[in-house]
């Protein structure tokens, strides 16, 4: 049967939090420095006020249907037909970016730890665990989150103390030198990997949390920590390594944990690093696999879900293994395809969706006032 399972509104800003830092911790400062130099930090400050605003009618949207997940809202809001064609379209960018982030676990893992070992490999035992995980349900999994938890931010606060010393301020010197549009650009792409991705938490909020009113402020509190992670990243990379060092690395914060060193003694953790972001980008990966499999047996008016999640997830490694052959496939499929992809669903359609929602309660009011 389809998950009845509940979260309290504690475990759903873990999730948000995990999800808004994902992938991101360790490929974003790349592009914010390539497009806005010293003041890719600054280009953060902004995407998470826009990311906020985002959130915040995300949240608006859920709690008009606090009973629903995103895909049974749009057969709600659209009719039938129309509503699993939009449903399809969504569940099919969050398996997309399911198997995306399955690439680059094994493209890292393998160019960083183990290059003898065959990608393959890696992404079938990552998936393995994102299957485990989502069968096990969303309780179990979410009650993981808050363990993993308290590592990640032991593990950030260690990263950010050790390397802290190596601060050198001129790296962001002359503030706001950049022009207008490349630090809009740099915006532009920060929302679209650390925000309108988070559309997918629509499958869990309000549905499946038991204080959907608690539930959205914490929905703003998780993205707004994982925003702030994502600043810290940001600055210290680019004070640090400089912002023309940071925009030629593919991994900027990896090559940034690299150079830490305390008196000759604590050095080279960037396996710290490693662990922060295999954590997130594992739960985001299982939230993903989870939206897609509870939206398909929704769509399907299956009874039980379960039996999709192996074939899914099997599907998933396929896709990862065969979508990009290298990483500039990858990085160019992102800027020039899935960026608008992801505005279309992730901002575009809940904005169109609300516009509804709200307008058709308008109506009803006046209705019941005539009467």
């Amino acid at each position: 049967m389809l998950d009845t399972e509940k979260i309290s509104a504690h475990q759903y800003r873990t999730l948000v939090i995990f999800f808004t830092i994902g992938t991101t911790i360790i490929t974003v400062p790349t592009t914010m420095a390539a497009e806005a130099k010293q003041d890719g930090w600054i280009g953060a400050v902004l995407g998470v006020a826009v990311g906020l605003i985002i959130i915040w009618f995300y949240s608006k949207l859920g709690l008009l249907f606090p009973e629903k997940t995103f895909v049974e809202m749009h057969e709600n809001l659209f009719g039938k037909w129309i509503g699993k064609m939009i449903s399809l379209f969504f569940l099919s960018m969050s398996f997309l970016y399911g198997s995306e982030l399955l690439f680059y676990v094994g493209k890292f893992i393998s160019i960083q730890f183990f290059p003898e070992i065959p990608i393959a490999a890696i992404n079938i035992s990552m998936a393995t665990i994102v299957i485990m995980s989502v069968r096990l349900g969303l309780e179990t999994f979410t009650r993981s989150a808050e363990i993993f938890i308290v590592f990640f931010f032991i593990l950030f606060i260690i990263l950010t103390v050790f390397i802290a010393p190596q601060i050198n301020l001129e790296n962001l010197q002359p503030v706001f030198e950049v022009e207008t549009k490349p630090l809009l650009r740099a915006v532009f792409f920060f929302v679209e990997f650390s925000t309108v991705t988070s559309v997918a938490l629509l499958m869990i909020f309000p549905a499946f949390v038991n204080q959907p009113k608690a539930a959205s402020k914490s929905f703003m509190i998780g993205y707004l920590i994982g925003g702030l992670v994502m600043i810290i990243v940001i600055f210290l990379t680019i004070s640090v390594l400089g912002a023309e060092s940071t925009a030629r690395h593919n991994y900027p914060t990896y090559t940034l944990a690299r150079k830490i060193n305390i008196g000759n003694f604590v050095q080279r953790i960037e396996a710290v690093l490693a662990i922060m972001w295999i954590l997130s980008i594992y739960m985001k990966m299982t939230i993903y696999l989870y939206a897609v499999v509870i939206g398909i047996a929704q769509i399907l008016n299956l009874k039980n879900h379960r039996p999709l999640i192996v074939p899914l997830g099997g599907i998933s490694v396929l896709l990862s293994l065969v979508m990009f052959s290298n990483v500039i496939e990858q990085q160019t499929w992102d800027q020039e395809i899935a960026v608008f992809f992801s505005y279309t669903v992730g901002f575009l359609l809940p904005l169109i969706m609300l516009c509804i929602a709200v307008f058709r309660k308008m109506v009803k009011v006046q209705n019941s006032s005539r009467k």
